[in-house]
């Protein structure tokens, strides 16, 4: 549920926090995120309790650098920092477009240096904005066997429900994620974990996010991603996962076709809809878009 209270500001700066829900399905569905665009960011304490009482998986705080070339940019769930996500740098590019005109803006995140493309969209009711990010590098490996059979046994899945031509594969694309593969579109509805068992999984194993994917063409996914180490039990859309998926299944030789489109949150009544574009280049970039809209 999409958290209603009002917008606050930093007593830092007085910047408001802008509420944007990424990857929409139209003007319905995406995944919201908290985005503060200020002169300076603030203290990491209070970018920490801004983002816990925004409520939403995470909330990006964006400010110019001093020399005025791009943008010093962190991010904060709830309950924890992460290095790099996917829907609040789109919702970030949208409120950037929103402000400052259509463009592609350059990002310095903790570990990597991005951009994020906005571009204005006209439409029929409220206001949608497209955006596109370009991730860091990407990388995968096999996963360890142990890590997917106490992953498995999180779930209720068995090996028998793995799709064999998706091995489970640590994936990377600006933040760590387990890729897990199923057979069927039924297995994937039946999702279920206890949030603290799946919270002490990823942060033993350092998961930004455990990524489950059905494949319903070579270019077509469905996906979920739970969150539980950022206090979040499932996202709607996730945009590092997707790259992630994206730089893996490149890695891994499956017929892409040089794009997938990826459809996520059908379960949580949110339906979003991410396009990653996936260049033959080994570890390149991974171009992950979708539209925005303000709530």
């Amino acid at each position: 549920m999409i958290p209603t209270h009002t917008t606050r500001s930093s007593s830092a700066t007085g910047a408001a926090i802008r509420r944007i829900a990424a990857f929409s399905d139209g003007e319905t569905g995406g995944n919201p995120a908290g985005v503060w665009i200020g002169a300076q960011l603030p203290p990491e304490a209070e970018m920490q309790q801004l983002a816990c009482e925004v409520g939403f998986s995470e909330t990006v705080f964006a400010a110019p650098h001093a020399n005025g070339e791009g943008w010093r940019v962190r991010y904060f769930s709830p309950e924890t920092e992460v290095p790099f996500c996917g829907h609040a740098t789109i919702a970030l590019g949208a409120a950037l477009a929103r402000e400052y005109g259509d463009g592609v803006y350059a990002l310095t995140l903790n570990r990597a240096a991005i951009t994020v493309e906005g571009r204005r969209e006209p439409a029929a009711k409220g206001e949608l904005t497209g955006a596109a990010l370009q991730s860091p590098p990407t990388h995968s490996r096999p996963a360890d066997p142990k890590l997917v059979v106490d992953t498995l046994a999180l779930f209720g899945y068995r090996e028998a429900d793995l799709d064999p031509r998706l091995p489970p594969a640590f994936a990377h694309a600006g933040a760590d994620h387990l890729v897990i593969g199923l057979a069927s579109r039924a297995l994937l509805a039946a999702m279920h974990y206890e949030l603290d068992a799946g919270r002490a999984l990823m942060a033993a194993h350092g998961l930004c996010t455990i990524v489950l994917a059905w494949a319903e063409t070579p270019q077509l996914f469905h996906t979920r991603n739970p969150f539980a180490v950022g206090g979040v039990y499932e996202d709607p859309a996730t945009g590092a996962g997707t790259a992630a998926l994206a730089g893996y299944l490149r890695d891994l030789g499956w017929p892409h076709g040089g794009a997938i489109d990826v459809v996520q949150g059908e379960d949580m009544g949110m339906r979003s809809h991410l396009h990653a574009g996936i260049p033959a280049a080994p570890g390149s970039s991974i171009r992950v878009s979708g539209t925005a809209r303000r709530l």
